[in-house]
């Protein structure tokens, strides 16, 4: 006699394999480009006053499109 007490999934017959792709390089360099461009427009298009309302001067909008994860006067790390 013979009882089952619960059922097991299987899960799919290969696993996902992770594969190194040259190209995936390019591309995640490619959208990191588009971000920063992106930014720097969206940073270019503010005014004068409207970038000192966020802390930044025009001269440090170049700095602050390539340096996202930055804080360019050291406001938010308590320097």
């Amino acid at each position: 006699m013979s009882t089952i007490h619960g059922t097991t999934e299987l899960g799919p017959a290969t696993a996902r394999r992770q594969v190194y792709s040259p190209l995936e390089a390019y591309w995640n360099a490619f959208q990191e480009w588009r971000k920063r461009r992106s930014l720097l427009a969206n940073l270019c298009d503010l005014s004068d006053r409207e970038l000192m309302d966020i802390g930044i001067t025009r001269g440090e909008v170049d700095y602050v499109a390539s340096h996202r994860d930055c804080d360019p006067r050291g406001i938010l790390s308590g320097e």
